[in-house]
């Protein structure tokens, strides 16, 4: 169906671990229902930390329901015809097809809010996290607080037994707190595997 009375546009809420994204998706989504906007929520079903599989958690303990799925086309069958509000969180784990989802119901006059961790462990782009964010008409660039030193977090640290992960460890680990960390540029760590893991913080 397509909602003639509205234009449609992407929302994307970017940055690192413990930024507070999922928590302004949800902030988003219960604004949203205030207005009695219709509202469906997924989520990628590579997610199962804090609330489950079937629910969309924030790391301060906030959640909402959502519908988990591992494919974007998934997310497009499932849309109700008269859904006004779609929100993904965790969109970096979905495959590519998810901006073309995101940008044909958008296209429908669905407002489409996507959240999602746009760098990698290792510092570089992390799925369509990039796409998404340019073909956005918002864009929300969430920063942490690094742990080591207190400035802005702009990076993933990953952990593995207490140690910096190495560059060549797979990309895709969930996790909490007892694997990540946010840190800055500065603090932030990807020993390669020649270096001497015993002098990398």
């Amino acid at each position: 169906m397509y909602h003639a009375s509205r234009t449609g546009t992407i929302e994307v809420i970017a940055g690192v671990m413990f930024s507070g994204k999922s928590e302004e998706l949800i902030r988003r989504v219960r604004r949203a229902l205030i207005a009695r906007r219709r509202v469906q929520v997924f989520k990628s079903h590579l997610d199962d930390r804090y609330g489950g599989i079937t629910r969309i958690s924030s790391h301060t303990g906030t959640e909402i329901e959502a519908a988990p799925v591992d494919a974007s086309a998934e997310i497009f069958r499932q849309v109700r015809p008269d859904t006004e509000v779609v929100a993904i969180d965790e969109c970096q784990f979905l495959d590519e097809g998810v901006v073309g989802v995101a940008t044909a119901l958008a296209g429908r006059g669905v407002r489409v809010i996507v959240a999602g961790t746009d760098t990698d462990f290792r510092g570089e782009p992390f799925g369509r996290m990039g796409e998404l964010m340019a073909v956005a008409e918002e864009v929300s660039k969430l920063q942490a607080i690094c742990v080591v030193c207190g400035d802005l977090a702009c990076r993933n640290q990953r952990l593995i037994n207490g140690r910096p992960a190495r560059w060549d460890s797979p990309t895709i680990m969930v996790g909490g707190g007892e694997a990540y960390e946010a840190r800055c540029r500065r603090c932030h760590r990807v020993p390669r595997q020649d270096e001497d893991q015993t002098r990398i913080l």
